[in-house]
């Protein structure tokens, strides 16, 4: 059975910081590329950040030089590093796995952020 599941939302004011954590099961994880996905009320989901399995790495602009995406196949697990957290930031935020055909999703983790 394959699960993602994420952890490490929460509230945070505007230009803090949090570190989500998506650890995954049943899936050769080391092959696959490892996204995080966020959607706020009311608006479509959107693509965060990507590694792949070289670990390589992509950011919306949006999150550019504020967000770092890493994984550690050792461990099965992807995280996300947000830092200098924006209102604009706040959505629940969904961990993604992909290869091939075969793509996989995790329930969510909520970030609000506000003062």
């Amino acid at each position: 059975q394959v699960q993602l599941v994420e952890s490490g939302g929460g509230f945070v004011q505007p230009g803090g910081s949090l570190r989500l954590s998506c650890a995954a099961s049943g899936i050769s994880f080391k092959m696959y590329s490892m996204a995080w996905y966020r959607q706020a009320p009311g608006k479509q989901r959107e693509l965060v950040a990507t590694v792949a399995h070289d670990s390589s790495t992509n950011y919306a602009d949006s999150v550019k030089g504020r967000f770092t995406i890493s994984r550690d196949n050792a461990e099965r697990t992807v995280y996300l590093q947000m830092n200098s957290l924006k209102p604009e930031d706040a959505a629940v935020y969904y961990c993604n796995a992909i290869w091939s055909s075969l793509i996989y999703w995790g329930q969510g983790t909520q970030v609000t952020v506000s003062s």
